[in-house]
């Protein structure tokens, strides 16, 4: 199975899912990801506040972040490749980047609707 690794700007929580204006774009990632690693995907996010050791430590994240700065991320890596700059995968792009069939990640619609009040623990 394919690993993807997701390294996002600085923010003040892991998810960004937190404090009282939530990004809706935000709340959509957590979601997909939440539904694809329960159908067994491989991924893991790192942001630069929480985790900065992970931008140095990898070569390629490195290098962009050298290039491009952090205003370039979100920056996503799948086994290794970045593959997407600037933004976050739709969820059709996390089901084909993972080479994962349709469908596994349309449950976040039915979470978006749930999640109403999202903890302000930041």
């Amino acid at each position: 199975m394919k690993k993807m690794e997701i390294y996002e700007p600085a923010m003040c929580c892991t998810t960004g899912i937190c404090g009282v204006s939530v990004d809706p774009e935000l709340l959509r990632v957590a979601a997909v990801i939440d539904n694809l690693r329960k159908a067994g995907a491989k991924i893991k996010r790192y942001n630069l506040n929480s985790a900065p050791m992970k931008f140095i430590d990898n070569k390629k994240v490195n290098e962009y972040i050298q290039t491009k700065g952090a205003e370039g991320l979100p920056i996503v890596l799948v086994d290794g490749e970045i593959v997407l700059e600037q933004k976050y995968p739709s969820d059709e792009e996390f089901e084909d980047l993972l080479s994962l069939p349709r469908g596994l990640s349309k449950a976040s619609k039915e979470k978006e609707e749930v999640i109403e009040n999202p903890r302000t623990n930041c």
